[in-house]
Protein backbone atom coordinates (compact mmCIF):
# COMPACT_ATOMS: atom_id res chain seq x y z
CA UNK A 1 0.00 0.00 0.00
CA UNK A 2 1.38 3.37 -1.25
CA UNK A 3 1.47 6.63 1.24
CA UNK A 4 -2.20 7.38 2.55
CA UNK A 5 -2.22 10.44 1.20
CA UNK A 6 -1.94 9.37 -2.20
CA UNK A 7 -5.25 6.57 -1.38
CA UNK A 8 -8.54 8.12 -1.94
CA UNK A 9 -12.10 6.66 -0.39
CA UNK A 10 -13.94 5.63 -2.94
CA UNK A 11 -17.18 3.84 -1.00
CA UNK A 12 -18.41 3.35 2.10
CA UNK A 13 -21.20 0.77 3.02
CA UNK A 14 -22.89 0.45 6.57
CA UNK A 15 -24.15 -2.81 7.92
CA UNK A 16 -25.80 -3.96 10.48
CA UNK A 17 -26.12 -7.84 12.40
CA UNK A 18 -27.68 -9.41 14.94
CA UNK A 19 -26.33 -12.35 16.22
CA UNK A 20 -28.18 -14.73 19.07
CA UNK A 21 -25.95 -15.70 21.78
CA UNK A 22 -26.40 -19.13 23.06
CA UNK A 23 -25.31 -19.14 26.26
CA UNK A 24 -26.31 -15.65 27.26
CA UNK A 25 -23.46 -13.58 28.22
CA UNK A 26 -23.05 -11.62 31.29
CA UNK A 27 -22.96 -7.55 30.99
CA UNK A 28 -22.50 -7.02 35.25
CA UNK A 29 -25.52 -7.99 36.93
CA UNK A 30 -27.91 -8.35 33.44
CA UNK A 31 -27.76 -10.90 30.90
CA UNK A 32 -27.97 -10.54 26.85
CA UNK A 33 -29.40 -12.88 24.37
CA UNK A 34 -27.90 -10.95 21.40
CA UNK A 35 -25.65 -9.39 20.30
CA UNK A 36 -26.11 -6.33 18.07
CA UNK A 37 -24.06 -3.98 15.69
CA UNK A 38 -22.06 -2.80 13.03
CA UNK A 39 -19.69 -3.12 10.53
CA UNK A 40 -18.18 -0.01 8.26
CA UNK A 41 -16.82 -1.27 5.32
CA UNK A 42 -13.87 0.98 3.21
CA UNK A 43 -12.60 0.65 -0.87
CA UNK A 44 -10.05 2.81 -0.95
CA UNK A 45 -8.14 3.45 -4.51
CA UNK A 46 -4.73 4.12 -5.06
CA UNK A 47 -2.36 6.23 -7.89
CA UNK A 48 -2.64 3.19 -9.70
CA UNK A 49 -6.44 3.04 -9.81
CA UNK A 50 -5.52 -0.61 -7.09
CA UNK A 51 -8.27 -1.00 -4.92
CA UNK A 52 -8.32 -2.11 -1.28
CA UNK A 53 -10.85 -2.88 1.18
CA UNK A 54 -10.85 -2.56 4.88
CA UNK A 55 -13.74 -2.97 7.65
CA UNK A 56 -13.71 -2.48 11.16
CA UNK A 57 -17.05 -3.38 13.45
CA UNK A 58 -18.57 -0.14 15.58
CA UNK A 59 -20.71 -1.77 18.17
CA UNK A 60 -21.75 0.08 21.28
CA UNK A 61 -22.74 -2.01 24.77
CA UNK A 62 -26.09 -0.68 24.50
CA UNK A 63 -30.06 -2.05 24.11
CA UNK A 64 -32.23 -4.35 26.64
CA UNK A 65 -31.03 -7.31 27.98
CA UNK A 66 -33.09 -10.72 28.58
CA UNK A 67 -35.91 -9.25 31.15
CA UNK A 68 -36.45 -6.40 28.52
CA UNK A 69 -34.48 -3.82 30.75
CA UNK A 70 -32.09 -1.17 29.38
CA UNK A 71 -28.80 -2.26 29.62
CA UNK A 72 -26.44 0.15 31.60
CA UNK A 73 -23.59 1.56 32.85
CA UNK A 74 -21.98 0.77 29.88
CA UNK A 75 -22.15 2.66 26.12
CA UNK A 76 -23.77 6.30 26.59
CA UNK A 77 -25.02 5.90 22.85
CA UNK A 78 -27.71 3.74 21.27
CA UNK A 79 -27.15 2.17 17.89
CA UNK A 80 -29.49 3.95 15.92
CA UNK A 81 -27.39 6.89 17.13
CA UNK A 82 -24.50 5.74 15.84
CA UNK A 83 -26.29 4.33 12.68
CA UNK A 84 -27.50 8.37 11.69
CA UNK A 85 -24.44 9.39 12.63
CA UNK A 86 -22.36 7.05 10.64
CA UNK A 87 -24.34 7.28 7.26
CA UNK A 88 -23.84 11.32 7.61
CA UNK A 89 -20.21 10.60 8.25
CA UNK A 90 -19.77 8.03 5.06
CA UNK A 91 -21.30 11.03 2.86
CA UNK A 92 -18.33 13.34 3.86
CA UNK A 93 -15.77 10.60 3.19
CA UNK A 94 -16.52 9.74 -0.76
CA UNK A 95 -13.14 11.40 -2.64
CA UNK A 96 -11.67 12.12 0.51
CA UNK A 97 -7.65 10.60 2.11
CA UNK A 98 -7.98 8.43 4.47
CA UNK A 99 -6.70 11.45 6.74
CA UNK A 100 -10.48 12.07 7.29
CA UNK A 101 -11.27 9.57 9.42
CA UNK A 102 -8.94 10.71 12.11
CA UNK A 103 -10.70 14.84 11.70
CA UNK A 104 -14.26 12.77 12.21
CA UNK A 105 -12.61 10.41 14.86
CA UNK A 106 -11.79 13.87 16.74
CA UNK A 107 -14.64 15.30 16.80
CA UNK A 108 -17.84 12.59 17.10
CA UNK A 109 -19.14 12.22 20.45
CA UNK A 110 -20.48 8.80 20.37
CA UNK A 111 -17.17 6.94 21.69
CA UNK A 112 -17.58 3.95 19.18
CA UNK A 113 -17.79 6.36 16.40
CA UNK A 114 -14.72 7.91 17.55
CA UNK A 115 -13.26 4.11 18.30
CA UNK A 116 -13.84 2.75 14.92
CA UNK A 117 -12.91 5.52 12.89
CA UNK A 118 -9.90 5.57 13.85
CA UNK A 119 -9.38 2.06 14.16
CA UNK A 120 -9.97 2.33 10.53
CA UNK A 121 -7.25 4.86 10.05
CA UNK A 122 -5.23 2.90 11.76
CA UNK A 123 -5.38 -0.35 9.42
CA UNK A 124 -5.19 1.59 6.21
CA UNK A 125 -1.92 3.15 7.18
CA UNK A 126 -0.67 -0.18 8.09
CA UNK A 127 -0.29 1.08 11.98
CA UNK A 128 -1.70 -2.29 13.22
CA UNK A 129 0.36 -5.46 13.25
CA UNK A 130 -0.74 -7.79 10.47
CA UNK A 131 -0.40 -10.95 13.05
CA UNK A 132 0.05 -11.94 16.70
CA UNK A 133 3.51 -12.03 17.13
CA UNK A 134 3.72 -12.18 20.96
CA UNK A 135 2.07 -15.39 21.30
CA UNK A 136 3.16 -15.72 25.30
CA UNK A 137 0.69 -12.90 26.11
CA UNK A 138 -1.36 -12.00 22.80
CA UNK A 139 -2.71 -15.63 22.12
CA UNK A 140 -3.15 -16.89 25.72
CA UNK A 141 -6.92 -16.87 26.94
CA UNK A 142 -8.16 -16.05 29.99
CA UNK A 143 -11.14 -17.43 30.37
CA UNK A 144 -14.02 -15.83 31.61
CA UNK A 145 -16.44 -18.00 34.25
CA UNK A 146 -19.07 -17.48 36.92
CA UNK A 147 -21.17 -19.03 39.39
CA UNK A 148 -24.20 -20.90 37.49
CA UNK A 149 -22.18 -22.51 35.04
CA UNK A 150 -22.72 -25.97 34.41
CA UNK A 151 -19.71 -28.19 35.54
CA UNK A 152 -19.34 -29.02 31.90
CA UNK A 153 -19.25 -25.59 30.63
CA UNK A 154 -16.56 -24.36 33.69
CA UNK A 155 -14.30 -27.53 32.24
CA UNK A 156 -14.84 -26.79 29.15
CA UNK A 157 -13.35 -23.39 29.67
CA UNK A 158 -10.81 -24.34 32.27
CA UNK A 159 -9.28 -27.18 29.98
CA UNK A 160 -8.78 -25.53 26.81
CA UNK A 161 -5.67 -25.82 24.42
CA UNK A 162 -3.11 -23.59 25.37
CA UNK A 163 -2.02 -21.78 28.23
CA UNK A 164 -4.35 -20.20 30.77
CA UNK A 165 -2.54 -18.26 33.62
CA UNK A 166 -5.23 -16.11 34.44
CA UNK A 167 -8.80 -16.38 34.88
CA UNK A 168 -11.24 -13.45 34.98
CA UNK A 169 -14.52 -14.76 37.83
CA UNK A 170 -17.82 -12.54 37.98
CA UNK A 171 -18.75 -11.79 41.42
CA UNK A 172 -21.49 -10.43 43.60
CA UNK A 173 -23.99 -11.58 41.64
CA UNK A 174 -25.42 -14.42 43.42
CA UNK A 175 -24.97 -15.45 47.14
CA UNK A 176 -21.81 -14.72 48.39
CA UNK A 177 -21.80 -18.61 50.08
CA UNK A 178 -21.64 -20.16 46.39
CA UNK A 179 -19.32 -18.00 44.75
CA UNK A 180 -17.33 -18.63 47.31
CA UNK A 181 -17.25 -22.42 46.73
CA UNK A 182 -17.17 -21.46 42.79
CA UNK A 183 -13.92 -19.54 43.29
CA UNK A 184 -12.01 -22.98 44.74
CA UNK A 185 -13.92 -25.48 42.10
CA UNK A 186 -11.97 -23.11 39.66
CA UNK A 187 -8.77 -23.14 41.67
CA UNK A 188 -9.40 -27.19 42.38
CA UNK A 189 -9.44 -27.36 38.74
CA UNK A 190 -6.60 -25.19 37.21
CA UNK A 191 -4.24 -24.57 40.42
CA UNK A 192 -1.81 -22.72 38.10
CA UNK A 193 -4.39 -19.58 37.42
CA UNK A 194 -4.81 -16.23 39.37
CA UNK A 195 -7.73 -14.85 39.82
CA UNK A 196 -9.15 -11.86 37.90
CA UNK A 197 -12.69 -10.66 40.33
CA UNK A 198 -14.84 -8.86 38.48
CA UNK A 199 -17.47 -7.57 40.97
CA UNK A 200 -18.66 -4.73 38.73
CA UNK A 201 -19.68 -2.66 41.61
CA UNK A 202 -21.77 -5.49 43.49
CA UNK A 203 -20.17 -4.99 46.61
CA UNK A 204 -20.60 -2.82 49.91
CA UNK A 205 -17.03 -2.38 51.40
CA UNK A 206 -18.20 -4.76 53.92
CA UNK A 207 -19.18 -7.19 51.86
CA UNK A 208 -16.15 -7.26 49.89
CA UNK A 209 -13.61 -7.45 52.44
CA UNK A 210 -15.46 -10.15 54.24
CA UNK A 211 -15.50 -12.20 51.01
CA UNK A 212 -12.11 -11.31 49.89
CA UNK A 213 -11.08 -12.39 53.38
CA UNK A 214 -12.14 -16.23 52.87
CA UNK A 215 -10.58 -16.39 49.30
CA UNK A 216 -6.32 -16.68 49.13
CA UNK A 217 -4.97 -13.47 48.72
CA UNK A 218 -2.01 -14.77 46.74
CA UNK A 219 -3.94 -16.35 43.82
CA UNK A 220 -5.75 -12.66 43.33
CA UNK A 221 -4.21 -10.39 40.78
CA UNK A 222 -6.86 -7.80 41.37
CA UNK A 223 -10.73 -7.35 41.74
CA UNK A 224 -12.75 -5.40 39.03
CA UNK A 225 -14.61 -2.37 40.66
CA UNK A 226 -14.96 -4.05 44.02
CA UNK A 227 -17.91 -1.26 45.30
CA UNK A 228 -21.10 -0.09 44.78
CA UNK A 229 -19.58 3.41 45.64
CA UNK A 230 -15.89 3.64 43.97
CA UNK A 231 -14.44 5.81 46.43
CA UNK A 232 -14.98 2.98 48.82
CA UNK A 233 -12.37 1.05 46.63
CA UNK A 234 -9.59 1.74 48.70
CA UNK A 235 -10.66 0.47 52.01
CA UNK A 236 -10.29 -3.15 50.60
CA UNK A 237 -6.48 -2.24 49.89
CA UNK A 238 -6.14 -0.70 53.24
CA UNK A 239 -7.63 -3.48 54.95
CA UNK A 240 -6.55 -6.62 53.06
CA UNK A 241 -4.04 -5.61 50.85
CA UNK A 242 -5.74 -6.76 47.46
CA UNK A 243 -5.35 -4.17 44.69
CA UNK A 244 -8.05 -3.58 42.65
CA UNK A 245 -8.71 -2.11 39.23
CA UNK A 246 -10.93 0.20 37.52
CA UNK A 247 -13.45 -0.45 34.74
CA UNK A 248 -16.74 1.16 34.50
CA UNK A 249 -15.38 4.47 36.50
CA UNK A 250 -13.12 4.89 32.93
CA UNK A 251 -16.31 5.75 31.22
CA UNK A 252 -17.28 8.69 33.14
CA UNK A 253 -16.92 12.06 31.16
CA UNK A 254 -14.99 13.04 34.34
CA UNK A 255 -12.17 10.33 35.49
CA UNK A 256 -8.84 11.67 34.75
CA UNK A 257 -6.25 8.59 34.96
CA UNK A 258 -3.98 10.59 36.64
CA UNK A 259 -5.91 12.01 39.06
CA UNK A 260 -7.51 8.89 39.79
CA UNK A 261 -3.95 6.84 40.55
CA UNK A 262 -2.96 9.51 42.68
CA UNK A 263 -5.72 9.83 44.81
CA UNK A 264 -7.03 6.36 44.97
CA UNK A 265 -4.50 3.97 47.05
CA UNK A 266 -4.06 0.24 45.88
CA UNK A 267 -5.05 0.54 41.79
CA UNK A 268 -3.66 -1.94 39.95
CA UNK A 269 -4.90 -2.41 36.80
CA UNK A 270 -7.14 -0.13 34.11
CA UNK A 271 -9.04 -2.31 32.37
CA UNK A 272 -9.55 -0.73 28.98
CA UNK A 273 -13.05 -0.99 26.80
CA UNK A 274 -11.89 0.57 23.30
CA UNK A 275 -15.59 0.47 22.31
CA UNK A 276 -16.78 2.63 25.17
CA UNK A 277 -14.00 4.77 25.85
CA UNK A 278 -13.07 6.44 22.06
CA UNK A 279 -10.07 7.09 19.89
CA UNK A 280 -7.15 5.19 19.90
CA UNK A 281 -5.19 8.29 20.32
CA UNK A 282 -7.58 9.13 23.73
CA UNK A 283 -6.58 5.43 24.51
CA UNK A 284 -2.86 5.42 24.09
CA UNK A 285 -2.76 8.90 26.63
CA UNK A 286 -4.83 7.00 29.10
CA UNK A 287 -2.60 4.20 28.47
CA UNK A 288 0.23 6.59 28.92
CA UNK A 289 0.15 8.26 31.36
CA UNK A 290 -1.23 4.69 33.44
CA UNK A 291 2.11 3.42 32.91
CA UNK A 292 3.99 6.45 33.92
CA UNK A 293 2.60 5.36 37.41
CA UNK A 294 3.36 1.99 37.18
CA UNK A 295 -0.12 0.97 36.83
CA UNK A 296 -1.13 -2.10 34.30
CA UNK A 297 -3.51 -1.80 31.42
CA UNK A 298 -5.58 -4.48 29.94
CA UNK A 299 -7.23 -4.67 26.72
CA UNK A 300 -10.84 -6.27 27.44
CA UNK A 301 -13.77 -6.50 25.20
CA UNK A 302 -17.35 -5.02 25.14
CA UNK A 303 -18.75 -8.05 23.14
CA UNK A 304 -17.86 -7.75 20.19
CA UNK A 305 -18.35 -10.36 16.93
CA UNK A 306 -15.22 -12.04 15.46
CA UNK A 307 -14.31 -8.86 13.90
CA UNK A 308 -13.86 -6.92 17.01
CA UNK A 309 -12.14 -9.44 18.62
CA UNK A 310 -9.66 -10.13 16.28
CA UNK A 311 -8.92 -6.35 15.84
CA UNK A 312 -8.47 -6.27 19.75
CA UNK A 313 -6.28 -8.56 19.61
CA UNK A 314 -3.92 -7.11 17.21
CA UNK A 315 -4.61 -3.41 19.30
CA UNK A 316 -3.70 -5.23 22.61
CA UNK A 317 -0.20 -6.32 20.62
CA UNK A 318 -0.11 -2.74 19.29
CA UNK A 319 -0.26 -0.84 23.03
CA UNK A 320 0.00 -3.41 25.29
CA UNK A 321 2.04 -6.09 24.31
CA UNK A 322 3.07 -7.33 27.67
CA UNK A 323 -0.54 -7.69 29.11
CA UNK A 324 -2.74 -10.76 27.92
CA UNK A 325 -5.90 -9.23 26.90
CA UNK A 326 -10.03 -10.26 28.26
CA UNK A 327 -11.23 -11.38 24.71
CA UNK A 328 -12.95 -14.48 25.85
CA UNK A 329 -16.74 -13.85 24.82
CA UNK A 330 -17.02 -15.05 21.24
CA UNK A 331 -18.17 -18.61 22.57
CA UNK A 332 -21.90 -17.82 22.62
CA UNK A 333 -21.97 -16.41 19.27
CA UNK A 334 -24.22 -18.14 16.92
CA UNK A 335 -22.95 -16.64 13.92
CA UNK A 336 -19.21 -15.78 13.07
CA UNK A 337 -19.25 -12.34 10.39
CA UNK A 338 -15.97 -13.40 8.76
CA UNK A 339 -16.02 -16.11 6.67
CA UNK A 340 -12.31 -17.04 7.68
CA UNK A 341 -9.61 -15.92 9.69
CA UNK A 342 -7.01 -15.56 6.57
CA UNK A 343 -5.57 -12.20 5.54
CA UNK A 344 -7.54 -13.02 2.86
CA UNK A 345 -10.76 -13.37 4.75
CA UNK A 346 -14.19 -12.16 3.28
CA UNK A 347 -17.15 -10.69 4.79
CA UNK A 348 -20.29 -12.81 5.70
CA UNK A 349 -22.48 -11.25 3.63
CA UNK A 350 -26.09 -14.05 5.27
CA UNK A 351 -25.00 -12.32 8.43
CA UNK A 352 -25.12 -8.71 7.57
CA UNK A 353 -27.63 -6.36 6.65
CA UNK A 354 -26.43 -3.29 4.24
CA UNK A 355 -27.87 0.16 6.03
CA UNK A 356 -26.63 2.57 3.84
CA UNK A 357 -24.00 3.21 1.09
CA UNK A 358 -22.20 5.51 -0.70
CA UNK A 359 -19.72 5.78 -3.87
CA UNK A 360 -19.26 2.97 -6.24
CA UNK A 361 -21.73 -0.14 -5.14
CA UNK A 362 -21.16 -2.12 -7.81
CA UNK A 363 -17.07 -2.91 -6.91
CA UNK A 364 -18.37 -2.52 -3.02
CA UNK A 365 -20.98 -5.39 -3.13
CA UNK A 366 -19.67 -7.76 -5.26
CA UNK A 367 -16.13 -7.69 -3.16
CA UNK A 368 -18.26 -9.28 -0.90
Amino acid sequence: MQFVDELTISAVSLYRYHIALTPTLPVAKQRIDHRQGLVLLTSVINSNQQEHQFWVEIAPLSGIDTEGLAIEGFSQESLDEVITALSQIAKQLIGKSPNALMALAATSTFASVAFGLSLLHAKLCHQLPCRIEIPYTQSVTVPLVYSGMSEQQLQAKLHQNGSINSVKVKVAQTSMEDEIAFVYRVLTLAPQVSLRLDANRGFTPEQAIDFLACLPKDKIEFIEEPCINPADNPLIYQQLGVRYALDESLNSATFDVINAIKQQAGIAALVIKPMLLGSLADLQHMIDAAHIEGVRCILSSSLESDIGITDLQLLSQALTPNETPGLDTLGAFSQLLLIDSTPSSKLNVNALQLVYHAGNIDKTTTAL
